[in-house]
């Protein structure tokens, strides 16, 4: 294809583009909820027709897709792993777990008979300044391995979260148990806005 073709096309698309966005319909509201803008951005569940549609007639829920698209794609980190090693399965009162990245730490601590997990981000990942920055900070999640979730919270200015711990079984013996594995991702969370799917 001539290169002048492909970038006329391309700017035709801009410009379509940015007229959509830019223009305002009376009673518009949010069509779409963000967990189904999100799936059709990374490709897991594409819109169907009627979505579609309702999509392009929505210009404040096109909108709200560049904001999002715009966000999955400045994120710098999607997530890190973790693994039980095994001097910590033979203790059943460990005090770290680390992520295989060396991001992040899962620290155990024991007060009046209670666990306490904290989740705690190293200050040198390169990716700490903008997870700490303002408002803006996502919220982080751990699963274990088997996929249950252990802590759900916003990072502090010190780039912790802590919550009680939330299973029965004291933390080594829970890791043994549900695939001595563990995810730290961030989550987007979804506050209602208006009809959608």
């Amino acid at each position: 294809m001539n290169k002048r073709v492909s970038d006329s096309s391309t700017l035709a698309r801009k410009l379509a583009g940015a007229a959509l966005l830019a223009r305002r319909v009376d009673g518009d509201y949010l069509v779409l909820s963000d967990a189904t803008l999100c799936a059709a951005i990374d490709g897991s569940c594409p819109l169907r027709s009627a979505e579609a549609q309702a999509l392009a007639g929505s210009p404040l829920t096109l909108r709200r897709l560049r904001l999002l698209a715009d966000g999955m794609r400045a994120t710098p980190w999607s997530a890190s792993a973790g693994m039980l090693r095994a001097a910590a399965s033979a203790d059943s009162s460990m005090a770290v777990l680390e992520t295989d990245d060396g991001h992040w730490a899962l620290h155990f601590v024991l007060q009046d008979g209670q666990w306490q997990l904290v989740l705690k981000l190293d200050a040198a990942a390169p990716f700490a300044a903008r997870l700490l920055a303002g408002d803006g900070a996502p919220f982080i999640e751990v699963r274990d391995g088997a996929g249950g979730l252990l802590l759900q919270g916003r990072l502090d200015g010190d780039g912790e979260c802590e919550q009680a711990w939330p299973c029965a079984l004291a933390p080594a013996l829970h890791f043994q148990q549900h695939g001595a594995r563990f995810t730290v991702t961030p989550v987007t969370l979804v506050a209602p806005a208006g009809p959608a799917r």
